[in-house]
């Protein structure tokens, strides 16, 4: 399983996307308190849309009852990582997968990257540039991720239309 931890979110806006992402994707999202804006957020529920209604994500009070529940392989998201995310080979990882995301203002605790700086990435851009937006970090490294373990548990194809909707049109007079 893939997860996603986003430690003390600011922006309702950007954990809403981050939702809609994990919901997209079969990702499990982890919320560590102290969060920015309520749950019940008009903004988060704006961005997540109807997605959040079965979003697997748990909330948790601080980053220490975080780590007590849960277990597997840990990599952090930072601008002092040293390695790319497409450095790491995903598919040897033993038991869940962890990506650790900080808050807007100040990502993640210097402390926690310290004791865990080995897994710690960088998504490599231009050196004037402090940092991205927190959902697009996520969907960047969450892609990387997938797309090594060959998008596990995902429809490859379009199921709503069918896969060869686009394809089949007859876009020479007939009306539909």
């Amino acid at each position: 399983m893939i997860n996603v931890v986003l430690y003390e979110p600011l922006m309702p806006a950007n954990t809403g996307n981050i939702m809609r992402t994990c919901k997209a994707f079969g990702l499990r999202l982890h919320l560590i308190e102290p969060l920015g804006f309520e749950i019940n957020d008009k903004q988060l529920r704006r961005a997540g849309l109807d997605y959040l209604l079965d979003l697997d994500y748990t909330l948790y009070p601080n980053y220490e009852t975080f780590l007590e529940t849960n277990k597997g392989e840990f990599y952090f998201v930072t601008r002092y990582g040293d390695v790319p995310p497409d450095h790491y080979d995903y598919t040897k990882a033993e038991g869940d997968i962890y990506l650790v995301f900080g808050k807007e203002s100040t990502g993640i605790p210097y402390e926690l990257l310290h004791d865990h700086f080995d897994h710690c990435m960088r998504i490599p851009m231009v050196k004037e540039a402090r940092s991205l937006n927190l959902s697009n970090c996520v969907a960047l490294v969450t892609y990387e991720v997938l797309k090594q373990l060959d998008y596990p548990h995902l429809s490859k194809e379009e199921v709503i239309k069918g896969s060869g909707f686009v394809r089949d049109l007859d876009t020479k007079g007939s009306k539909g």
